[in-house]
């Protein structure tokens, strides 16, 4: 039930699908006697699209969240394991095609094959099942499992995790795959501005990761002055900036940390 409702409020937190549902409501209301209401909506509903997909507040809000943790540095101590968070396949297409298709976020994927090369001791794990509200479809961490082996990963350096649909399930259902030992070194690898949300998830999970972010999308803190060329690009990051905005939001609420962003 919880799921199913983070799914429906997560339809509003995406700036782009409530400006739709303003426009539409307000040419709804055009062809009925609230006219002057619906003309309100549908100006208001284009001022939010232009200043949404035009300005940089999607670069500004992701910013505050990609600069909380910088890239990692490597100080000659070899990590005990990698944690590569799901979201950089696209499952369902995968399945369809039996083909690996990549999504956005496609450097999770990158990073875990340099990291396995990179440290050959090392335990790799893929925490990735099936976030599909409608209908029970592929899980990711299968099929990264596959692409592992073709690239000559050991299976037995492979830990698959394929149940968890949320943050915080990938923090439980890893800690209590993995059994980390206290003193290890394990590195966290997500997006940059989806780790502060996922340093809260496994902090609160009690398993001490290390940040290892990838996928930063801007160039620095430059890009907070630059608006978008295109009104698709500016919609889509804030999209993704205000949907991670709101999932720490609500870790606040729910007492999974007492301030809004993780320390450092």
């Amino acid at each position: 039930m919880f799921f199913l409702l983070s799914k429906v409020l997560g339809f509003f937190v995406h700036p782009s699908n409530t400006i739709a549902l303003i426009c539409t409501v307000g040419v709804v209301l055009l062809l009925t006697r609230w006219r002057r209401a619906g003309r309100a909506l549908l100006v208001a509903g284009v001022v939010l699209l232009l200043i949404v997909g035009y300005s940089p507040l999607g670069n500004l809000l992701l910013l505050s969240l990609s600069e909380r943790f910088p890239p990692w540095q490597d100080t000659g101590r070899a990590p005990d394991g990698i944690i590569v968070l799901g979201g950089a396949i696209n499952s369902e297409v995968s399945a369809a095609r039996n083909a690996l298709e990549l999504d956005a976020s496609a450097e999770r994927v990158f990073a875990a094959l340099d990291l396995a090369r990179r440290y050959p001791q090392a335990r790799i794990v893929y925490s990735g099942g099936s976030g599909n509200l409608i209908q029970r479809s592929a899980a990711e961490a299968p099929i990264a499992g596959e692409l592992l082996k073709r690239f000559g990963i050991a299976a037995d350096r492979v830990v698959l995790e394929d149940k968890s649909r949320t943050t915080a399930e990938n923090a439980v259902y890893t800690r209590a795959l993995v059994l980390p030992k206290p003193g290890e070194l394990w590195l966290l690898v997500t997006s940059s501005f989806h780790m502060p949300r996922s340093m809260i998830a496994f902090r609160d999970a009690g398993f001490d990761v290390v940040a290892y972010p990838v996928d930063w999308r801007t160039r620095g803190p430059d890009d907070m002055a630059l608006p978008f060329s295109t009104l698709a690009s500016g919609l889509a990051r804030t999209d993704v900036a205000v949907h991670e905005w709101a999932g720490l939001l609500a870790y606040r609420l729910g007492g999974k940390t007492t301030s809004l962003l993780p320390s450092r």
